[in-house]
């Protein structure tokens, strides 16, 4: 059965190489949101398996950090959400609030980010 995953904030060109590595190596359903009002209502009403933030959404320039630590605390806090970013120190304070270990856009073809995926979606 395939899993869903939400995909927060990413641009148009990100979007499309994130929805190609999820759908080739996991068969996986991509569902979208653009803001942090639109993926709550995403996260609340859909079956989601994983939620992948990005770090500052490109359509809105919200920040995935306030999204995930409004996430955490919620009542949709069981769906796992990882951070999209190339930047540490981001990684570290998602971990910080609770998300798992992400990656960057830099390595979404690497072993290790297709490692840190089967783990939610195999």
């Amino acid at each position: 059965m395939s899993k869903t995953v939400l995909s927060i904030g990413q641009c148009s060109a990100d979007h499309a190489s994130i929805s190609r590595l999820l759908q080739t190596k996991f068969q996986a359903f991509i569902k979208t949101a653009d803001s942090i009002d639109e993926a709550v209502k995403h996260a609340h009403n859909s079956s989601i398996d994983l939620i992948l933030v990005n770090r500052i959404f490109d359509l809105t320039g919200e920040e995935g950090l306030n999204f995930i630590r409004d996430h955490l605390a919620g009542p949709a806090k069981l769906i796992p959400v990882i951070l999209i970013s190339n930047y540490a120190d981001a990684q570290e304070s998602a971990v910080a609030l609770g998300a798992r270990r992400g990656f960057g856009k830099a390595a979404l073809n690497s072993p290790e980010t297709e490692k840190i995926l089967r783990e939610f979606l195999s």
